[in-house]
């Protein structure tokens, strides 16, 4: 055996680890790496959309709140739209419908035409489902217009006098009137509306 041979024959090998040791070397591993996992995850939550923006968070829960007409407010606006009319000498019936379009409050003065009320529903229901106001309905369906088919729609009437009710942005119902001209009509259904316009907030 020649000089370099007998040095690594002699070299000393690997120092051999007990079972219990190796153990606790591949548990302190894998805590570590777990916790790199969580942390990583943590970052990923943080960034998501959902996470920056509660109003994301609240949907995918099925949560939705939203704000609507009450009975009495609803009342209030009919009596108004009725009396703005009656002041000019029209006996009219009105009409307030919720969000969803549904028929909070339907009033019809005595001596009017039995189909206003009936008229004055449906513009209501016109003004809450294209969240604008029958009258500009009316314009942008008219003729030959793209819009033109959602006249078909059933419930719908494109005829002045129905309103939206906002709180900014958000329509939480309408008002229409009808058994007056067309231009009275609209401002009846307004007359409504300003009537509890310091409560829309």
């Amino acid at each position: 055996m020649n000089r370099l041979s007998r040095i690594v024959s002699d070299a000393p090998g690997p120092v051999p680890q007990a079972p219990g040791v190796v153990s606790q070397m591949l548990l302190a591993t894998l805590a570590i790496v777990l916790v790199l996992c969580g942390a990583a995850r943590a970052q990923e939550s943080a960034a998501s959309p959902a996470s920056a923006n509660p109003q994301t968070s609240s949907i995918s829960h099925g949560v939705v709140t939203q704000r609507n007409l009450s009975l009495g407010l609803a009342r209030t606006i009919a009596e108004a739209a009725l009396d703005a009319c009656e002041e000019k000498g029209y006996h009219t019936a009105a009409a307030v419908v919720d969000r969803s379009g549904q028929i909070l409050v339907l009033l019809r003065d005595e001596r009017a035409a039995a189909q206003v009320a009936e008229m004055a529903r449906r513009k209501a229901y016109t003004a809450r489902m294209f969240r604008i106001p029958t009258v500009d309905f009316q314009k942008r369906t008219a003729g030959d217009s793209a819009y033109a088919g959602q006249r078909n729609l059933p419930d719908i009437l494109a005829l002045p006098g129905g309103v939206p009710v906002k709180i900014g942005d958000d329509v939480i119902g309408a008002v229409a009137s009808a058994g007056s001209t067309l231009q009275q009509d609209d401002a009846c259904a307004r007359a409504g509306v300003d009537k509890i316009a310091d409560q829309l907030h």
